[in-house]
């Protein structure tokens, strides 16, 4: 009996205490703060919600005891959708707080909508109008419609260095007056003809275009006998020297990207020497991203291989893959639709099993199957699904990229294999770091013009809206 009162005269106090915060509530919102609610939802729930202090500090929930519901996940929910907050389940009953990512769906959502905009088209007219309707948008959401002038320079390139099979030359392109994309180009020594071109953006991993996984993957592809245009992203790697780290995670950097892209294609098709009939991009997580997009907005490009990156449940986790309103052309789009773009062009999906592209076999792949079948040419899009791999551009990724880059641009896959017929990436030189610098070891050689900070950049986008 008196275990009953004392948990009567507990429930009754909670109670009072609630009926309190409401009746001295002035202004109607019941507010709470969210520390209270959350450890509220915990006992509430029995269920353990991880939170650092500063992720929760001075955050009010409006209604807050309006906001529970019967079950956890929707009281989870009903909480932090009005602060722009989210929980990832780590495992039953344990929750993480996170700020909400506009960029990452739930699998089934992604997959719903993608089936939604599926509806609109049932064949190649239909998809072809779709295009039609999709690509010039693109343009005016990157603000490149009408692109800018061209400026009237020469391109910078520094000393080739000759290796084994292939040569080497760093180059950089004014895209903008006074704003340089940078990058190294990879090419096969004692060519014949005309000779193919993968650009080979490079994605968000440590040291850039730097790192040895990318410079043996540029380097293999010139022993097989193309050019390999290896570049940084926008306030990534070199380009550092005119923009800060942080710049890089603003909007503005997905058009300046994008023009760049626009940019190297212009230069090396214009080049005598470049077989424009087989131009191919393949990059690697935001890279990957990049090589969807740049397909989609350029006909130049005869082949893609976007690497663990596509997927219609993750728009990119960075601006610089959907800060810009892209995914909003044509009344709404996705990644996979923009990678569907590319057909009846040759595309190369990897994908692995631990980000988002694990599920690709599942959904995205065989939309893209039917959307290639339209042309015919269902065999055209090829997906290597590594289930065991995790985010990289790992050597059975490259392998996989060397396997379709041989088949579709007939390359030489002998010049770069053992006597066992495995790939041999040994005779690859790994260059240092500053080997692969434009400006110079300390950016010495940074022209004067050069545009400096990212408020100068934005006076070249004048309807720009980024900060």
């Amino acid at each position: 009996m008196l275990k009953y009162l004392a948990i009567l005269f507990i429930a009754n106090i909670s109670t009072v205490n609630n009926l309190s915060a409401q009746i001295q509530n002035t202004d109607n919102l019941y507010k709470k703060p969210l520390v209270e609610v959350l450890k509220e939802i915990q006992t509430r729930f029995k269920v353990q919600i991880k939170y650092s202090e500063p992720q929760v500090k001075d955050k009010w929930v409006n209604y807050a005891e309006w906001r529970f519901r019967a079950n956890v996940d929707e009281t989870i929910s009903n909480v932090l959708a009005p602060l722009d907050m989210k929980v990832n389940k780590e495992k039953p009953g344990v929750y993480k707080l996170k700020e909400y990512e506009y960029y990452r769906w739930e699998v089934q959502d992604g997959w719903a909508y993608l089936d939604s905009l599926a509806t609109k088209y049932h064949d190649q007219a239909s998809w072809e109008k779709r295009k039609a309707q999709i690509k010039p948008e693109l343009y005016q959401a990157l603000l490149l419609s009408p692109l800018p002038a061209k400026p009237d320079s020469k391109p910078i390139i520094t000393a080739k260095r000759i290796f084994d099979g292939y040569s080497v030359e760093n180059i950089a392109l004014e895209i903008l007056p006074g704003v340089w994309i940078n990058g190294s180009l990879y090419k096969p020594l004692n060519f014949k003809g005309k000779i193919p071109l993968v650009l080979s953006p490079d994605g968000h991993w440590e040291k850039q275009r730097f790192r040895p996984d990318c410079q043996i993957r540029c380097a293999m592809i010139a022993r097989m006998g193309a050019m390999a245009f290896s570049y940084d992203l926008f306030a990534w790697g070199e380009s550092m020297l005119q923009f800060k780290y942080e710049d890089h995670r603003k909007s503005l950097a997905q058009t300046v990207q994008a023009l760049g892209g626009i940019r190297i294609l212009d230069y090396f098709s214009a080049l005598k020497e470049t077989d424009t009939s087989r131009i191919g991009i393949s990059g690697g997580s935001g890279a990957g991203s990049h090589s969807i997009l740049m397909t989609a907005m350029d006909d130049r490009i005869k082949l893609s291989a976007p690497v663990v990156a596509m997927s219609s449940y993750f728009y990119g986790g960075c601006p610089c893959e959907s800060g810009m309103p892209i995914h909003q052309c044509g009344g709404g789009t996705d990644n996979v639709e923009l990678a569907a773009m590319a057909a009846p062009r040759p595309q190369l999906l990897v994908s692995d099993g631990s980000d988002w592209t694990a599920h690709t076999p599942e959904h995205d792949f065989p939309y893209l199957q039917k959307m290639y079948s339209y042309y015919g040419v269902k065999d055209k899009v090829e997906n290597v699904h590594l289930p065991d791999e995790k985010h990289d551009f790992g050597i059975n990724k490259r392998i996989a990229l060397y396997d379709f880059l041989i088949k579709n641009f007939k390359l030489n896959g002998t010049a770069v294999k053992d006597k066992t017929g495995k790939y041999d990436e040994s005779k690859v030189t790994i260059e240092k770091e500053n080997a692969l610098y434009v400006f110079g070891d300390k950016g010495e050689k940074l022209p004067k013009n050069a545009v400096m900070g990212f408020e100068n950049l934005e006076k070249l986008f004048p309807l720009s809206a980024s900060k």
